[in-house]
């Protein structure tokens, strides 16, 4: 098992780690009863992960003599509302939780993000930890404190920055993940490579074949590394004051097009393109070299994610949702673009007109 510490500025928030290892849930067990007391441990699960390994989390917990319960919601992005979060804050008060007890997210990002915002409200705040079933929660929806729920205007517009005690990212998980719940992750993956190191880039355009099969020799060291540069970027800039704002890479398009497609479309699909996009804006107002953004497009098509925008995705609606995109300063839309792949920068000076040009490129 490897650690990673997460080191933040203690006038906001308490340092932990990340563990990553394969097959160690009798360990995490342990380090949970030893390292983290509570007089109450909810597990908050949906009905897919609950199935698969609620259950079975829930038996070894017990085994230990730790006084745990588990709390399940309908599995999808459609149970990311204020209603489910009352819902699950109206069971808490019923099972008797308090100040003291500790939720455990055990799940992919829609379970993160809820059960983090749960935390962050029960009672002015109750601790949790990050259990990650999904690669893109282990990569990234898990590290860095954000929760949030949508609204039907958009995507995470209510939300917290609220840090987890602990993040254990087991590989074991990802066994179970189906396709397009890896694809998510892979997307998150290459965000990494683009905005922070050129050589990371250049190590997934090596192994598509071998990120596409799954192969654990080099899932493992890719997901440590990934890891390593969100806790990085999330040290110098917990709340989003200005340099995280990176990790938005391909997120603003992405955000806006998930939200119009009414969130059929899977977040990594739109993240993939949301940076295809991305690129594309940065290379038309010349600071992308062309040959940088084939290369871009080449990978994120070579790992079986898209590059074109499905016609049942209206152009208008996504524009419409970029107005109300949460990162506005007035009537300026910040969006992260490239000089080179690992050189992000933010420019407030696209506009709208075109980011309209080059969605109806993607669309044609």
């Amino acid at each position: 098992m490897n650690r990673i510490k997460i080191n933040l500025d203690k006038r906001l928030s308490e340092s932990h780690e990340i563990c990553i290892g394969y097959d160690f849930q009798d360990r995490m067990g342990l380090l949970i009863a030893k390292d983290h007391p509570a007089n109450r441990y909810v597990i908050v699960t949906d009905s897919n992960v609950s199935q698969l390994y609620g259950r079975t989390f829930l038996e070894k917990l017990k085994e230990l003599g730790l006084p745990v319960e588990l709390l399940e919601f309908p599995a999808g992005e459609g149970s990311k509302t204020m209603e489910t979060v009352l819902g699950l804050t109206a069971r808490l008060l019923e099972m008797g939780a308090d100040r003291h007890s500790m939720l455990i997210a055990l799940g992919g990002g829609v379970v993160g993000d809820l059960t983090g915002f749960v935390a962050s409200i029960y009672m002015r705040s109750v601790p949790f930890i990050q259990i990650p079933t999904t690669l893109m929660a282990q990569v990234d929806s898990s590290i860095g404190g954000k929760t949030a729920v949508n609204l039907p205007q958009g995507k995470n517009l209510l939300g917290t920055f609220y840090q987890p005690k602990r993040i254990f990212t087991d590989l074991k998980f990802l066994e179970t993940l189906s396709d397009e719940e890896y694809l998510n992750g892979l997307a998150e993956i290459v965000k990494y490579g683009l905005i922070d190191e050129p050589g990371f880039f250049e190590q997934l355009e090596r192994e598509v074949r071998a990120l596409r099969a799954r192969s654990l020799e080099i899932l493992e060291p890719v997901i440590e590394r990934s890891c390593r540069i969100k806790k990085g970027v999330v040290e110098i800039d917990e709340q989003e004051s200005g340099f995280r704002r990176i990790l938005n890479f391909g997120h603003t398009l992405g955000h806006a097009l998930e939200a119009a497609s009414k969130f059929t479309l899977p977040h990594g699909k739109a993240v993939a393109l949301g940076m295809t996009a991305a690129s594309r804006i940065s290379a038309c107002c010349g600071f992308l070299p062309p040959e940088e953004r084939e290369r871009i497009e080449a990978l994120i098509r070579d790992l079986g994610l898209p590059v074109r925008i499905p016609s049942d995705v209206a152009g208008p609606e996504v524009l419409g949702r970029l107005a109300m995109d949460k990162k506005k300063e007035g009537n300026e839309l910040p969006f992260i673009l490239l000089k080179k792949i690992g050189i992000p920068f933010m420019s407030k000076d696209v506009g709208l007109s075109l980011p309209e040009k080059i969605l109806e490129e993607m669309a044609a």
